[in-house]
């Protein structure tokens, strides 16, 4: 059976990836407003990052660890957890912290974003990196989750 923990880990990251969408497209066209509007969105992806990083890391310590990854590494799909369970793992520490030194920059460079096309270049590549890297966290899971479902229909018990 899927644990709640995985729908909800995926639906925090899943808004706070949108929520860093959200800080790219306000900022392709900086205004006063739109500025006060992505330090709103940035503020909500980094909370909804670091709560999908606590869920996940708990699911992983006292589900994932102990009861999927065996029966994942016994069944028919081994690689859903050999590849895509030890990027994500990698991939997933960086992604609060990216998250976190984007609204930094808005924060700090707020008004400056307006003129500063150096400051709004890196803001609008780091946004777009940490809304792609969440994205693909999201396939991730799901490829991970498909290799736990064939485990299943294979008749792996963990």
């Amino acid at each position: 059976m899927v644990h709640p923990l995985i729908g909800i880990h995926a639906a925090f990251g899943e808004i706070g990836a949108f929520a860093f969408l959200w800080v790219l497209v306000e900022l392709l066209n900086p205004s006063e407003e739109r500025i006060r509007r992505a330090k709103i969105a940035a503020v909500v992806g980094v909370v909804f990052l670091f709560l999908s990083w606590v869920t996940a890391g708990y699911y992983y310590v006292n589900i994932y660890g102990a009861d999927v990854k065996p029966m994942i590494k016994a069944g028919p799909a081994p690689w859903a957890h050999k590849i895509f369970t030890e990027t994500k793992e990698h991939l997933f520490i960086f992604l609060p912290f990216l998250s976190i030194l984007t609204a930094g920059l808005i924060f700090k460079y707020k008004d400056e974003l307006i003129e500063n096309k150096g400051a709004k270049l890196s803001v609008l590549l780091l946004s777009g990196l940490v809304f792609l890297i969440a994205l693909s966290m999201a396939g991730m899971g799901y490829i991970i989750s498909m290799g736990a479902r064939a485990a299943l229909e294979a008749g792996v018990v963990a």
